[in-house]
């Protein structure tokens, strides 16, 4: 009897379209990656609440982890606080990188990073709101201010990601914006939480396993 054909090896990038066992004290996430090929139009959004964006050139680390840790906690937001000062401080002065503080009422209550190092990409490597400053449309100034100085570089694209872990509205945000989605990636990656990195109370919709 003739011997069945073999199925045909499976690209290991390539899941299998079936549902896949997530490990206990793992996450899993859906990466979009979206990009931006042309400026956008003078933004028309006004500044109602006083906001001010200020350059960051002498990082201090104690200072950067807070505020990435309020505004990331929910999203649980982790990558930075896993790593040494000196790691941390290495990727803060690279001239590449440019970090900015938003500030309302002199407390600061959002970050950006751009990152030039892929150039001649400029990618929003971070971008965020302290709970607080959420839905007030803080976001939409700290956006159009991101995207005047990214293109200010003059860069093939500006690209950034954002992942099912994120706010649910970070995606249609994005795109609203004029970003585009051009790749997906899926990670599993061990939860914060678990780790010790944020506590256990942190991100509450997501449950740990």
């Amino acid at each position: 009897m003739a011997q069945p054909a073999q199925a045909p090896a499976m690209h290991p990038d390539i899941l299998s379209e079936d549902y896949t066992d997530v490990p206990a004290g793992k996450l899993a996430s859906i990466i979009t990656y979206l990009e931006m090929r042309t400026p956008p139009a003078k933004s028309s959004i006004t500044n109602e609440h006083g906001l001010r964006l200020r350059a960051v050139h002498q990082v201090n680390a104690k200072w950067y982890r807070q505020l990435f840790r309020s505004i990331g906690e929910d999203w649980l937001w982790s990558t930075r606080l896993r790593m040494s000062d000196q790691q941390l401080l290495l990727i803060l002065h690279d001239p590449a990188i440019s970090l900015f503080a938003l500030e309302h009422q002199g407390k600061d209550c959002g970050l950006l990073e751009l990152d030039r190092s892929r150039s001649p990409d400029v990618e929003i490597a971070f971008l965020g709101l302290t709970r607080d400053m959420i839905g007030k449309g803080a976001g939409r100034f700290l956006l159009a201010e991101a995207l005047k100085m990214a293109w200010s570089y003059c860069p093939a694209r500006v690209t950034l990601h954002t992942c099912t872990l994120d706010h649910p509205n970070a995606l249609l945000f994005y795109r609203k914006a004029g970003f585009v989605p051009y790749k997906r990636a899926v990670r599993i990656f061990s939860d914060p939480r678990v780790a010790g990195a944020l506590p256990r109370t942190a991100a509450p919709q997501i449950p740990i396993l």
